[in-house]
């Protein structure tokens, strides 16, 4: 406790006091105090202290109460807002002073204005927390850590966290940055060196971070008493930093291995500089430049030296971008392509006062699109000039451009065939497998075919062709279009089908002389039995009216026999005059005809035939053929019949469309098909043991009705009878 001082000691004291009764008035004050409230040359003493002070605050108030019962406060700070916006912050320090009786007489109170430092406090607070930097500090005789909040944050820990030396240096991650701390810490203990270092920590969330820290020794007597610093985030522009490194490492490495040089040059002082990539393109030694705009412009193509001046004015004058090509000379007289870009940099009036650009050495490309273009040139000559066809087709089959020949071979002119597409034009018939074999290139399966086919003319007649495919592909190996190349066959076709008719009339010729041949013998030789058969039986036949019969059938053979030469001599004259000239030849009466010369061999077999054709059924085809192949099925079915039951033979007839089948079914010893059916209608085959047999007339049979555009095919089983089926022309 406090008595109150003699009042002139107070009056002329250099800080703002002010001594308080009992009930908050005034006994006195410094003129400190006074001029500090403006006052004005007011006296205060006797007036209340809230009166004087109006906006003293509801906690300052109750300090001034809890100090008037002897409590003791340490200063406190308020942060007063004065009436014209003005923000003040003022210490107080509060203590009750006592009478001569010893007890609580009033206050004495002290107050500074720390609004300067307040505001150098703010200012430097939030400087911190912008820059992240956080400070810290370690006793060394007690081992205690000291962390700024920010430290804290950084650190991602909360408020009330405080660490030991040890569990600081463990955030550094571990390995080299953990141990290059410890290492800096120990020389700033022990030899009393600072230390600024960048280095990684992990945060107790698990999160790496780049941090810069600073430390520093204080040492007495030698010895180190504490360590002190700052600690500063520094993530992002470290990171930052390191990949602006990476990415300039890259691009050293790539301007290097891609030859490409970096220029800069100062227009205003004439100063052009060159990476080292520069002197490599222009073959120039180092010491030999001279670093100015005449230097380049030296060893530039005496063609190219006006257009670079050019060029390089206009892009000074904003007119146009510098973005060029030009050619150089090296110092040994070889010509180099150069790819030059520029940007330009300007001065605080606009004016461009320096360019900076690149070069890059583009000989290989101009060597390789000026073979390109002769190689173009090349095709287009080739390609128009060719005397074949060809055209250029897109992937929808579009013809893109043909040239005259293939104008030629279709009868399109050029222009109307850039409407079309190859499908338009193409056969249908061939048009799948061109299709099918186009998607195959388009998809990338194969890169070319070749294929005949047909297409259509102009004029609608069909054109013969061989058509070749190539796929042709972009730079990045894409399909683009493909080439078709077409040679007319037409020519070829025709002269071929020809040599084949040819071929094929001759080989019928020849088989129809061998079928006459064939025929004469085997029907002759019916003729010739069946008129032995008859005369024996006359010769032996004393019964008149047997005899007689005898004799008719003997006339009726005759007949047969004269018809069958007449028939004969047609296959002559067809053969020599026409092999496609059939007549219209009635079925049924055929069919009796053969019957008839038989009659005495079905007789013989007591054979039963059972006739079931339509009465005005008529083929195409040629009579002697058609007696032929039903006197040579009749004889096999009765030559062939079983010993065991009565010949039965059937013919019967239906229509199918254009032909008309005939059924010819006998019920004989029958045919192994499984063993004989492959060579059942070859020459001299014989299936039975008929001492008769010839193997001759089935294969007659067969090139009969195959001569008549017919087949003939076969249905058979062991011990149940034969069915031939034969298919014929309808008249």
């Amino acid at each position: 406790m406090e008595t109150v001082p003699v009042n002139f000691l107070i009056k002329d004291s250099p800080a703002a006091v002010a001594v308080l009764d009992k009930n908050m008035c005034f006994i006195s004050c410094s003129n400190i105090w006074s001029s500090t409230l403006d006052l004005d040359g007011k006296n205060i003493i006797g007036a209340s202290y809230y009166d004087v002070m109006p906006n003293t605050s509801e906690k300052l108030k109750k300090i001034h109460g809890e100090s008037l019962e002897g409590t003791l406060h340490e200063a406190n700070i308020q942060k007063i807002v004065e009436p014209n916006g003005l923000i003040k912050w003022l210490e107080w320090k509060i203590n009750p002073w006592k009478d001569t009786d010893d007890e609580i007489a009033g206050l004495i109170i002290t107050k500074e204005d720390i609004s300067k430092r307040k505001r150098e406090e703010e200012l430097l607070l939030k400087a911190e927390r912008v820059a992240r930097i956080g400070g810290w500090e370690v006793e060394i005789a007690t081992n205690k850590v000291y962390w700024t909040q920010i430290t804290r944050e950084i650190h991602e820990q909360p408020e009330d966290y405080q660490p030991t030396l040890e569990e600081g240096l463990n955030y550094y991650k571990a390995g080299y940055y953990r141990e290059r701390i410890t290492e800096l810490v120990t020389k700033a203990m022990t030899e009393g060196i600072p230390w600024d270092d960048e280095s990684i920590i992990v945060t107790a969330k698990g999160n790496e971070r780049w941090i810069r820290t600073k430390g520093e020794a204080e040492i007495i007597d030698g010895n180190c008493v504490r360590i002190f610093g700052t600690f500063q985030e520094i993530d992002e522009e470290k990171k930052a930093k390191l990949k602006y490194q990476e990415i300039a490492e890259r691009l050293k490495v790539a301007t290097t291995g891609s030859r490409i040089g970096i220029w800069d040059y100062d227009i205003v002082n004439n100063k052009l500089v060159w990476d080292e990539s520069m002197y490599r393109l222009y073959g120039v030694a180092k010491k030999n430049f001279l670093g100015e705009y005449e230097a380049w412009r030296s060893g530039l193509h005496p063609d190219d030296k006006e257009r670079g001046d050019k060029e390089i004015a206009m892009a000074i004058s904003g007119e146009k971008d510098f973005n060029t090509e030009f050619r150089i000379i090296w110092p040994n007289g070889e010509v180099r392509y150069i790819r030059a870009i520029a940007v330009t940099q300007k001065n605080e009036k606009g004016e461009v006062i320096k360019m900076i650009g690149t070069n890059w050495d583009i000989t290989k490309l101009k060597t390789t699109q000026m073979m390109l273009q002769k190689s173009e040139e090349s095709f287009q000559g080739a390609f128009e000039n060719s005397t074949t066809g060809m055209a250029l087709v897109a992937l929808n089959g579009q013809l893109i451009k043909t040239n005259d020949s293939f104008s030629e071979i279709v009868g399109y002119q050029r222009e109307e065939l850039k409407k079309l597409t190859f499908q338009d034009i193409t056969h249908p018939d061939d048009l799948d497998k061109d299709i099918a074999l186009f998607n195959e290139i388009c998809k990338g399966e194969r890169e070319s075919y070749q294929l005949e086919k047909r297409y259509y003319h102009k004029n609608g007649h069909i054109i013969y062709a061989l058509l070749t495919v190539t796929a042709v592909k972009d730079i990045n190996g894409n399909i683009e279009h493909v080439i078709g190349e077409v040679v007319d066959l037409s020519d070829r076709i025709k002269a071929a089908k020809e040599l084949d008719n040819m071929v094929y009339v001759t080989k019928k010729q020849n088989d129809s002389l061998m079928n006459f041949a064939h025929i004469v013998s085997h029907n002759l030789r019916s003729h010739s039995t069946n008129l032995s058969m008859i005369n024996g039986f006359l010769n032996k036949e004393n019964d008149q009216e047997e005899h007689n019969n005898l004799m008719r059938m003997l006339g009726e053979a005759s007949e047969s026999l004269s018809e069958t030469v007449v028939h004969l001599n047609e296959v002559i004259q067809v053969k020599v005059e026409a092999l496609d000239q059939m007549k219209e030849v009635s079925l049924d009466k055929t069919i009796k005809n053969v019957k008839k010369n038989l009659i005495l061999l079905i007789k013989e077999k007591n054979a039963l035939c059972e006739l079931n054709v339509e009465k005005d059924l008529k083929l195409k085809g040629m009579p002697a053929y058609l007696d032929s192949i039903f006197l040579n099925l009749f004889t096999n079915s009765l030559k062939y019949s079983s010993p065991d039951r009565r010949p039965i033979v059937t013919i019967s007839s239906e229509r199918i469309g254009k032909m008309v089948v005939i059924h010819f079914s006998d019920n004989g010893v029958g045919i192994n098909l499984a063993r004989h059916g492959k060579k059942l209608f070859g020459m001299y085959k014989t299936f039975h043991r008929n001492p008769d047999a010839k193997g001759i007339g089935l294969f007659i049979t067969k090139n009969q009705i195959e001569a008549m555009n017919g087949k003939i095919e076969v249905e058979s089983e062991v011990d149940k009878g034969t069915t031939f089926k034969l298919y014929f022309e309808s008249a």
